[in-house]
């Protein structure tokens, strides 16, 4: 009875159906808990993560370093998908009303952390304890450090650092596990800093009542959006066909920042919900990676990385705080601004909400959209240059 229970269990953890359920519940019971305050610093994709880690780690989901249909699917198309549609929402015009103090901040927590990654690379010589993809992880924290995880997944998506099982996980667990204390840090510093060091509040109420709380889905939007985005990623593929040294990413990231600018699809209605729900399904396969049994092999390997993300971390930290120190700037705006790199514009908002600043509601989800368009493309600049 127990063995046949057992081959019950090992044949339903394989089901595609059973597992792309999983995977969707995981995504609702993520969103569930971030409607709790005590939740909210932590965020829809770290829960996300999170749980399916816990799930497959338990048994209920099988882990993703033994390979799966449903997650090799995700990562071939619907990560992409997601991206696709999640810059969809980058208006570029519009970055004007984020205004130049966090504008300013963002681009030096930019430079802030291009500087520690490089920073951190000759120090470190993380190529004897990662490999030959050093370089592609590399671009990876650049890119998840300046506009969030879309950047992350993008490069690694390239690279196929996804296929190295031990390396992808642990970069993510290492990831999650120094972002995350450096989100609640920036959600702590405003309150602090303002007591002992005052800054005058910048004033962009203007802003404030633009933000969406809710979007409908209509079949004529639906239709449109995954329509334009299976053929973005028909034509990435096509041009990275006949052009190998162009990665599918950056034409794909190029034909969304192009088709955002154009008025009927600024209309169109559902793109942040469908975008980021396929993100976050993402990130739940991510959470399937993290294979405990699995890395503890990693060794040595997870020391570097963790050492290599401080280091990032810390220097960016250093410019964004130190340069906005100096220039006098709205605490609240650093914060948010920092928020806007590290984590995107998710855990911006999260920001700007836990920070009571509705006002840099709009900024911050701006920036954020600015850094999913920069943070790809400096990922990939960094790691060429590696």
């Amino acid at each position: 009875m127990i063995k046949f229970l057992l081959l019950f269990k090992m044949q339903w953890n394989e089901d595609p159906i059973y597992v792309s359920a999983m995977l969707c519940i995981a995504v609702f019971f993520a969103s569930w808990l971030n409607r709790f305050k005590g939740w909210k610093t932590v965020g829809t994709p770290i829960l996300a993560i999170l749980i399916c880690s816990i799930a497959a780690n338990v048994g209920i989901i099988p882990t993703a370093t033994a390979g799966h249909p449903i997650y090799n699917g995700v990562f071939m198309y619907l990560a992409p998908l997601g991206i696709f549609i999640a810059l969809l929402e980058v208006d570029l015009k519009s970055l004007k009303d984020a205004g130049i103090p966090i504008l300013l901040m963002f681009f030096l927590g930019t430079i802030g952390t291009v500087t520690g990654v490089f920073i951190a690379w000759f120090l470190l010589n993380p190529s004897e304890a990662i490999g030959p993809l050093a370089p592609a992880v590399a671009g990876m924290f650049t890119g998840t450090y300046i506009g969030g995880s879309i950047n992350f997944n993008a490069v690694a998506l390239h690279y196929q650092v996804n296929e190295s099982g031990v390396l992808y996980a642990a970069s993510t667990v290492v990831d999650n596990l120094l972002g995350t204390p450096w989100i609640i840090a920036t959600l702590i510093l405003p309150k602090y800093l303002q007591r002992f060091f005052p800054r005058k509040k910048l004033d962009s109420s203007k802003n404030a009542d633009k933000i969406k709380t809710q979007e409908n889905i209509s079949i004529f939007s639906l239709s449109l959006i995954l329509g334009l985005g299976l053929l973005g990623i028909s034509i990435s593929k096509l041009t990275a066909f006949y052009f190998p040294r162009i990665p599918e990413i950056i034409t794909l990231t190029t034909l969304a920042l192009i088709l955002a600018q154009f008025e009927f699809v600024k209309r169109l209605t559902g793109k942040h919900t469908l975008g980021f729900f396929f993100i976050l399904v993402f990130l739940a396969v991510i959470g399937t990676l993290c294979d405990l049994a699995a890395l503890s092999g990693i060794g040595s390997l997870a020391g570097t990385l963790m050492v290599f993300v401080s280091i990032i971390i810390f220097v960016h930290g250093l410019v964004i705080f130190g340069l906005g120190t100096l220039f006098k700037m709205d605490w609240d705006v650093i914060a948010v601004a920092s928020q806007a790199n590290v984590g995107g514009n998710t855990t911006a908002i999260a920001a700007a909400e836990s920070l009571n600043r509705p006002d840099l509601l709009i900024p911050g989800v701006l920036v954020g959209s600015l850094g999913n368009a920069l943070g790809t493309y400096l990922g990939f600049m960094v790691a060429g240059m590696l």
